[in-house]
């Protein structure tokens, strides 16, 4: 799966802002996608509610013992399946049905299903954590648990937040009113990397996709409020574009902006000018392209209208060296139109925009009115009813500062070394299981075969943790300074990736933190990972029978390894360069069968007339195939040459089949679908589970599949890739 931001690329933009999207879904495991992003399960799949051992209840439980006592005794909820739909004409439906129908999303999510409820408790854990430090604040905090405590005991601390109201802005305000130029506008907003100001382009620090063993400056399409350009760009969204346009008005109105209503009329004319120029997500998935390096002076000369000396400046990059680096542009029509839409701009329409989003970034630090005015709006693009409650936004807060810390103290406490062991060997099976089929390839030169097999015994596998932990003691916190935590914590993060630039690339740094709910392949390393938030049931279950721990957490683990041989990881070569290494041949062949699988999913209808992106999502789906297809080949193997058991009437193949569509058990609302079906790179969770399996041969053996069947395929019909 990948990492997934407003590019939907691969790896993952350290360090950077992102300008586009509004903060980021509770993570679930899911996203996996593209160049810019690293794979991995994405958090918009929604994570499955938990099954129930009798009737589904009308309410999901989160506790622990709901998510063990959900399951039968070898890890299948039976009673959640719905025994009136043959299997041939909507597996999602006969596995999942029952449980669905009396399934309701919590008021404060968006979707619901095994990855929130793993979310849920992960959060509840780290509130735990965190209360306890809380507990024990200190004014001049120095060490790291007493930052967590203090940056928690802060964030909670409604009455001196409400206090101190908007007075936290007003630095930040004084500096956007001073700007009279272009000049002071390049000025400031360079420094956004760093803070909560705002900025029309993206800046990061990655592995260079063409050297992996350096660091690399990219520079991306960025500035928009909405999702997505669609939202701008299309009638289908123009109510959402126009709840976006009120709260544009109402935020600034919180600040005194003067004639706010004219300026948020201003500000969304500007920005679909800006998503009149940006790139396409599904074309943002083509890593070759969106690879385009440039000196300073080219950049300068191709996209004139902003001073991108002072504005890299701004951001801290070494003044001395700046003339001779060179930046990866992603999009380079895109940074182009923006800077002639900015050039032609008039900048009190510039300041009222870096206003609004200065606000918005920093809702989440400021008193209660600014955060429900943004929710407001929020709920009217998702459908969300009802804002999370205080703590967990607290938890979230003290996440994105001190991700890492926290996550330290949560494997201490929450993840047995036996969990880690057992991962360990599964992964070992799958890799064996995928040496098998690439060996065994029927379309594949040799040349390529052997040079497939090579990156596969490069793979390397991280499961729980990083082997090193992040040193905290360069970041202030201060009790009673929310804003001000916060603020650091962004700089903080910022300056991490910056003194690296010129280091060489450390291959022990995580994209995810360990008590995140998901799972990621990153190409440029040559690697999985596994956080350790993820190896809980329904993914990883050590009592559950072996079948379906192979059909779930073995059909995430084959997952992010397919990720290296889908259709963006495949141009990356066993050291992780982005290098063409396929003989023509078997890159005609591959295309061609991608586009066969591509066409599946394109007539999968999710609401009437809206349709899953066959392209934006063919890298999520090649892996959901290749995933499912290396699960149920490693628990053959593990049988060794044994019959599988025969559980509840249920044979080995059909509960590993069960174990796969027990972990897309989800709901989500419709305002949620719509989103995602514009901007997700996964398709929604019946397509997953339906999907991958006509497309495999055991399925109809162990189902009972035949003509007539709503989801048959005949054999020649059905795409066999990895």
């Amino acid at each position: 799966m990948s990492v997934l931001d407003q590019k939907n690329r691969v790896p993952h933009v350290r360090a950077t802002r992102d300008n586009t999207n509004r903060r980021p879904p509770v993570p679930s495991f899911r996203a996996c996608s593209s160049f810019r992003h690293l794979l991995l399960l994405t958090a918009t799949l929604g994570l499955a509610a938990p099954g129930l051992a009798a009737a589904a209840p009308t309410e999901p439980a989160t506790s622990p013992q709901a998510e063990e006592s959900a399951f039968a005794p070898w890890g299948v909820n039976l009673s959640g399946r719905n025994m009136d739909i043959l299997p041939g004409n909507n597996f999602f439906r006969y596995a999942n049905g029952t449980y669905l129908e009396h399934l309701k999303i919590p008021p404060d999510m968006t979707s619901y299903g095994p990855f929130n409820a793993l979310a849920e408790l992960s959060r509840t854990r780290e509130q735990t954590i965190l209360d306890e430090l809380a507990a024990h604040s200190v004014a001049a905090p120095r060490t790291t648990e007493e930052k967590l405590g203090t940056f928690y005991a802060s964030y909670m601390d409604t009455a001196e937040v409400e206090r101190q109201g908007i007075q936290p802005l007003a630095t930040d305000l004084a500096a956007i009113r001073a700007i009279e130029d272009m000049a002071g506008f390049a000025a400031l907003t360079g420094t956004s990397p760093s803070g909560f100001q705002f900025a029309p382009f993206s800046l990061g620090i990655n592995p260079d996709a063409k050297d992996p063993t350096r660091y690399a400056l990219n520079l991306d399409q960025a500035g928009l409020g909405l999702p997505d350009r669609d939202y701008y760009l299309k009638p289908a969204f123009a109510a959402k574009k126009k709840a976006y346009q009120a709260y544009v008005e109402q935020a600034l109105t919180l600040i005194d902006w003067p004639d706010a209503k004219a300026a948020a009329e201003a500000i969304v004319g500007f920005e679909t000018r800006l998503a009149e120029t940006h790139w396409a997500r599904a074309d943002l998935r083509d890593p070759q392209k969106t690879y385009n390096p440039m000196t300073l002076a080219e950049l300068s000369a191709k996209a004139p209208g902003l001073d991108w000396t002072a504005w890299l400046q701004a951001s801290g990059l070494p003044t001395r060296s700046l003339d001779h680096r060179s930046l990866i542009v992603g999009e380079p029509s895109a940074i182009t139109g923006e800077a002639h839409v900015l050039s032609t701009t008039d900048m009190n329409t510039l300041k009222a925009w870096l206003a609004f989003h200065l606000v918005d970034n920093a809702a989440a630090y400021l008193p209660e009115r600014f955060e429900q005015t943004r929710f407001t709006f929020t709920s009217a693009l998702s459908g969300q009813p009802a804002l999370p409650a205080r703590w967990k936004r607290g938890v979230q807060a003290t996440n994105t500062a001190m991700g890492m810390a926290l996550g330290k103290v949560y494997v201490q406490r929450y993840f047995p070394p036996e969990s880690r062991a057992a991962m360990q060997k599964l992964t070992a099976d799958l890799k064996n299981a995928f040496r098998e089929r690439l060996r065994n390839n029927s379309w594949m030169s040799p040349a390529t075969r052997d040079a497939a097999l090579h990156k596969l015994e490069n793979f390397e596998i991280q499961v729980g943790y990083p082997n090193t932990w992040r040193d905290y003691r360069s970041l202030a916190v201060h009790k009673g300074d929310v804003y001000g935590n916060a603020r650091n914590g962004v700089a903080y993060e910022w300056h991490y990736w910056l003194v690296r630039l010129d280091r060489p690339v450390d291959r022990n740094e995580w994209d995810m933190t360990p008590q995140t709910v998901n799972a990621y392949n990153n190409p440029l390393f040559v690697e999985v990972v596994f956080p350790a938030a993820i190896l809980q049931p329904p993914f990883f279950n050590p009592k559950a029978d072996s079948a379906v721990n192979y059909g779930a957490i073995g059909g995430v683990i084959g997952h992010e390894m397919t990720h290296s041989f889908d259709d963006e990881g495949r141009q990356f070569d066993e050291h992780g360069r982005l290098k063409d290494w396929w003989t023509k041949e078997d890159a005609e062949r591959f295309e061609k069968l991608a586009s066969r699988l591509g066409a599946q999913y394109d007539a999968f209808e999710v609401l009437p007339g809206v349709h899953v992106n066959g392209k934006l999502t063919m890298g999520e789906n090649i892996a959901d195939l290749g995933g499912l297809t290396l699960a149920l080949d490693a628990y053959h193997a593990s049988l060794g040459g044994k019959p599988a058991p025969v559980l509840d009437g249920l044979t080995g193949d059909q509960r590993v089949f069960l174990g796969w569509a027990q972990v897309w058990r989800e709901k989500l609302r419709e305002d949620t679908v719509r989103r995602l079906a514009v901007t997700d790179p996964h398709s929604p969770p019946q397509a997953r589970v339906n999907i991958p399996m006509h497309n495999i041969d055991s399925w109809y053996k162990a189902w009972d599949v035949k003509p007539g069947d709503t989801l048959y395929l005949p054999p020649d019909q059905r795409v066999k890739i990895w």
